[in-house]
Protein backbone atom coordinates (compact mmCIF):
# COMPACT_ATOMS: atom_id res chain seq x y z
CA UNK A 1 0.00 0.00 0.00
CA UNK A 2 2.84 2.55 0.24
CA UNK A 3 1.72 5.62 -1.69
CA UNK A 4 3.79 8.22 -2.97
CA UNK A 5 2.07 10.85 -0.78
CA UNK A 6 2.07 9.85 2.87
CA UNK A 7 -1.70 9.35 3.79
CA UNK A 8 -3.54 11.89 5.33
CA UNK A 9 -6.70 11.88 7.83
CA UNK A 10 -8.44 15.01 6.41
CA UNK A 11 -8.05 13.07 2.95
CA UNK A 12 -9.54 9.60 4.09
CA UNK A 13 -12.51 8.50 3.13
CA UNK A 14 -15.22 8.87 6.42
CA UNK A 15 -16.95 5.51 5.54
CA UNK A 16 -16.68 2.14 6.07
CA UNK A 17 -16.86 0.79 2.25
CA UNK A 18 -14.17 3.50 1.42
CA UNK A 19 -11.93 2.92 4.13
CA UNK A 20 -11.98 -0.86 3.09
CA UNK A 21 -11.19 -0.04 -0.36
CA UNK A 22 -8.30 1.94 0.70
CA UNK A 23 -7.19 -1.27 2.79
CA UNK A 24 -9.42 -4.37 3.37
CA UNK A 25 -9.06 -5.52 6.51
CA UNK A 26 -7.48 -9.03 6.76
CA UNK A 27 -5.07 -10.76 9.00
CA UNK A 28 -1.85 -10.12 9.23
CA UNK A 29 1.11 -12.32 7.48
CA UNK A 30 4.17 -10.61 7.29
CA UNK A 31 5.80 -7.51 7.56
CA UNK A 32 5.24 -5.90 4.54
CA UNK A 33 1.06 -6.30 5.25
CA UNK A 34 1.68 -4.74 8.85
CA UNK A 35 3.63 -2.04 7.46
CA UNK A 36 0.66 -1.44 5.38
CA UNK A 37 -1.60 -1.64 8.46
CA UNK A 38 0.78 0.54 10.30
CA UNK A 39 0.84 3.16 7.61
CA UNK A 40 -2.93 3.95 7.51
CA UNK A 41 -3.39 3.29 11.73
CA UNK A 42 -0.62 5.96 12.08
CA UNK A 43 -2.29 8.78 9.59
CA UNK A 44 -5.07 8.03 11.64
CA UNK A 45 -4.21 8.26 15.37
CA UNK A 46 -3.99 11.48 16.10
CA UNK A 47 -7.42 12.17 14.51
CA UNK A 48 -9.62 9.65 17.28
CA UNK A 49 -11.33 12.55 18.46
CA UNK A 50 -12.56 13.47 14.90
CA UNK A 51 -13.78 10.04 14.20
CA UNK A 52 -16.86 9.04 12.25
CA UNK A 53 -18.23 5.95 13.86
CA UNK A 54 -17.47 3.98 10.80
CA UNK A 55 -13.85 5.57 10.80
CA UNK A 56 -13.71 4.38 14.72
CA UNK A 57 -14.77 1.13 13.87
CA UNK A 58 -12.29 0.18 10.94
CA UNK A 59 -9.55 2.24 13.46
CA UNK A 60 -10.09 -0.38 16.25
CA UNK A 61 -10.14 -3.35 13.90
CA UNK A 62 -6.95 -2.43 12.78
CA UNK A 63 -5.85 -1.76 15.87
CA UNK A 64 -7.12 -5.27 16.41
CA UNK A 65 -4.52 -6.82 13.93
CA UNK A 66 -1.85 -5.28 14.85
CA UNK A 67 -2.09 -6.19 18.09
CA UNK A 68 -3.00 -10.00 17.16
CA UNK A 69 0.52 -10.09 15.10
CA UNK A 70 2.41 -8.44 17.64
CA UNK A 71 1.71 -11.15 20.05
CA UNK A 72 1.92 -13.77 17.86
CA UNK A 73 4.98 -12.68 16.03
CA UNK A 74 7.11 -10.51 18.06
CA UNK A 75 9.41 -11.90 20.45
CA UNK A 76 9.79 -9.45 23.29
CA UNK A 77 13.33 -9.54 25.10
CA UNK A 78 13.17 -11.19 28.43
CA UNK A 79 13.35 -8.31 31.11
CA UNK A 80 14.60 -9.19 34.89
CA UNK A 81 11.73 -7.46 37.44
CA UNK A 82 14.41 -5.47 39.20
CA UNK A 83 15.43 -3.88 35.50
CA UNK A 84 11.57 -3.52 34.97
CA UNK A 85 11.10 -1.80 38.47
CA UNK A 86 14.57 0.29 37.78
CA UNK A 87 12.67 1.60 34.76
CA UNK A 88 9.44 2.53 36.85
CA UNK A 89 11.76 4.71 39.10
CA UNK A 90 13.59 6.33 37.11
CA UNK A 91 11.08 7.61 35.09
CA UNK A 92 8.95 8.71 38.00
CA UNK A 93 12.10 10.10 39.46
CA UNK A 94 12.54 8.48 42.52
CA UNK A 95 15.37 6.99 44.50
CA UNK A 96 16.04 4.01 46.32
CA UNK A 97 15.45 5.32 49.41
CA UNK A 98 12.06 6.61 47.64
CA UNK A 99 11.13 2.98 47.32
CA UNK A 100 12.43 2.21 50.63
CA UNK A 101 9.98 4.68 52.36
CA UNK A 102 7.04 3.34 49.68
CA UNK A 103 7.50 0.18 50.35
CA UNK A 104 7.62 0.73 54.22
CA UNK A 105 10.32 -1.31 55.17
CA UNK A 106 14.31 -0.25 56.16
CA UNK A 107 15.97 2.97 54.58
CA UNK A 108 18.01 0.46 52.57
CA UNK A 109 15.11 -1.91 51.30
CA UNK A 110 14.73 -0.16 48.30
CA UNK A 111 18.59 -0.20 46.93
CA UNK A 112 18.11 -4.72 48.23
CA UNK A 113 16.35 -4.97 45.73
CA UNK A 114 16.96 -3.18 43.37
CA UNK A 115 20.33 -5.33 43.30
CA UNK A 116 18.51 -8.27 43.77
CA UNK A 117 19.38 -9.41 47.24
CA UNK A 118 16.01 -9.22 48.36
CA UNK A 119 12.80 -10.80 46.58
CA UNK A 120 9.66 -8.32 46.51
CA UNK A 121 6.34 -9.66 48.83
CA UNK A 122 3.00 -9.94 47.72
CA UNK A 123 2.36 -6.80 49.90
CA UNK A 124 5.01 -5.46 47.84
CA UNK A 125 4.16 -6.19 45.16
CA UNK A 126 0.73 -4.65 45.42
CA UNK A 127 2.25 -1.73 46.68
CA UNK A 128 3.92 -0.90 43.99
CA UNK A 129 1.30 -1.87 41.50
CA UNK A 130 -1.04 0.98 42.70
CA UNK A 131 1.57 3.42 43.27
CA UNK A 132 2.49 2.96 39.44
CA UNK A 133 -1.19 1.70 38.17
CA UNK A 134 0.63 -1.38 36.50
CA UNK A 135 -0.45 -4.67 36.59
CA UNK A 136 0.79 -6.61 39.44
CA UNK A 137 2.14 -9.39 37.08
CA UNK A 138 4.81 -6.64 36.23
CA UNK A 139 6.46 -7.45 39.25
CA UNK A 140 6.33 -11.28 38.56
Amino acid sequence: MKTEKALQYPSLPKDYPGLCRLLMPRPIHDRVEYGNVAELTDAMALWQDEFTPDQADYFDLLCGLIEEFDREQVRWPKVSVQARLQHLIQEAGLSAADLSRLLGGSRNLGAMILRGDRNLTVAHIRKLADHFRVSPELFI
